[in-house]
Parts: structure tokens; sequence; C-alpha cells
């Protein structure tokens, strides 16, 4: 199954759908072909990418079903109750709910900074109700899902770094063990003692998480 497919699973009925960083959509159409929602909107950045979407979406689009916005994260997004934003960097969903109100209701998925995201969304009160990885059998990906409002039971920090709901999923220990066998690798070649010690580091701590001494 790869990332799309996977990620579609776990898209649940609302009423209107919001994709952003939409790309071509797929996940849109998804949830538009199996009545998942009475309305979508598609939206990025880019008018190149946000094309692909429209193109894939033209008859929804026709019928009103899903609409097509071109703008910077939840610009121009409005009234949707659910609202995806995957396949970028957690820093960058951060810059847009910074700029925005958080979603009601909400499923992103982090390219990387998945920490910094899990951070910022406890701190602005938000309620995390699913803190998951999976896999599409080449890479890893984590998926955060939640509410605006509520509380998220206090994080460890292993938690912080990898989510709750993953540490109690075997595909982490997959991830674990080859994040740590990537690291090992990176030692074993010519660097500045800093750049050594870092890894180190990560290493230590990658370690100490798979030991199950880390919590």
């Amino acid at each position: 199954m790869d990332r799309i497919e996977k990620l579609c699973s776990y898209l649940e009925k609302c009423t209107v759908f919001a994709d952003v960083a939409c790309d071509h959509g797929y996940c849109t159409k998804f949830m538009l072909n199996n009545g998942l929602c009475e309305r979508a909107i598609v939206s990025d950045i880019s008018e190149k990418s946000l094309s692909k979407a429209q193109a894939l979406l033209a008859g929804y689009i026709e019928n009103g079903a899903c609409s097509a916005v071109c703008c910077n994260g939840l610009e121009k997004v409005k009234g949707a109750d659910s609202v995806l934003i995957a396949g970028i960097g957690g820093e960058e969903i951060i810059k847009i709910l910074r700029s925005s109100e958080i979603p009601q209701s909400f499923i992103f998925q982090p390219m990387k900074n998945s920490k910094d995201l899990r951070e910022f969304l406890i701190d602005n009160g938000c309620s995390i109700t699913l803190d998951d990885i999976f896999s599409d059998g080449k890479n890893y990906y984590f998926i955060i899902k939640g509410s605006r409002g509520g509380k998220t039971p206090k994080y460890s920090k292993a938690q912080l770094e990898y989510g709750a709901d993953s540490l109690k999923n075997p595909v982490f220990y997959d991830f674990l063990n080859a994040e740590i066998e990537k690291k090992k690798s990176y030692l074993s070649r010519e660097m500045a003692q800093t750049s050594r010690q870092n890894i180190q580091k990560s290493l230590d701590f990658l370690e100490g998480v798979l030991k199950g001494e880390i919590k």
C-alpha cells in the first residue's frame, strides 16, 4: 500500500473536508468518491500543483461538490470541519497554523519535524487522539489526528519524539532499527567532532527507546 492509500485509510466522515497543500488531490477524490464528505476544498500555494487537483476533480468542481483555492495554507479555506495537511514538513504545518485558527478537526502527516508539531499542538491546547506511524514498504511516516480544544495527556520524552501510539506499533520498531543502522553507518564516516557527537547522542536516544530505558 502506498503512502496516499495508507493516508486515506485514516480519513473519517465529515461535512466539509479540506485538503491543504493538496498536490494531486488524491485524498479529496477518495473522500468524495466514498461519500465521506458533503463538500470538499482543495488548496495549494502552487498554481501548478493545484491545477493537477483541479484536473483530477473536474467533475466534482463542475457540480459544486468541490472548490479549489490557490493560497498560502488556510488563508482562503473557509468552513471546513476537517482539515488534512500532508506531505510537507512539521515546521511548515506549524507556520500555517500560527497564521490562522487551528482546525476543528485535523489530520497531519509531517515529512519531518514531527516532534515540533506535537509540541505546538499540545502547547496550544489541542486534543491528540491518534499519534501513530505507518510505512509504505520503503519509508516511514508519522500521522497525527486530533481536534482543537480538549486536552492531551502529558507526553513522555519518547512519545513526544515519536508519538504515543507509535510506541505500541510493531512498525515503529522496524523504524527504530532502520534509524539505528543509519546512524551507525554515519558514524563510520569522516566528519567534524561536533557532528559525530550529535549523531552519537541521537543514536544513544534511539537505542534507549528500543531497550525500553527511555520512555
